[in-house]
């Protein structure tokens, strides 16, 4: 697969996010953990 993808997988895996980057991993989680949860309840709220 690393043929294909030119090596870049193992490239990026190796690093580890640090600043701007793990600031917006952890805003990204948190904001789809919302979205989900908001989703459910309109969900919820719809049916009944």
């Amino acid at each position: 697969m690393s043929a294909l993808s030119g090596g870049s997988q193992d490239l990026f895996s190796q690093q580890k996010a640090r600043g701007f980057e793990a600031f917006m991993q952890k805003v990204t989680v948190v904001l789809g953990v919302i979205f989900f949860v908001l989703a459910l309840a309109l969900t919820y709220l719809s049916s009944h």
